[in-house]
């Protein structure tokens, strides 16, 4: 009776482990997403920044005619 009662619990607190284990492979799944989409909007303002300081170089580089 005591077996029955362990091999219970330990197939309870395993499948409660199991659930825990999927649980974190999905975080770890969507941290890896979210860093990609970090790193491509960090490559795309890195982008914006070039061209504004291209454009404000341009501007200041034009001769006034006045």
């Amino acid at each position: 009776m005591i077996n029955t009662m362990l091999l219970n619990e330990f197939l309870k607190e395993h499948k409660a482990f199991v659930a825990e284990q999927h649980k974190v492979e999905n975080l770890q799944a969507t941290v890896a997403q979210r860093q990609r989409q970090i790193e491509a909007l960090t490559a795309g303002l890195q982008r914006v920044s070039v061209q504004l300081e291209l454009n404000k170089s341009a501007r200041q580089t034009v001769p006034n005619d006045e």
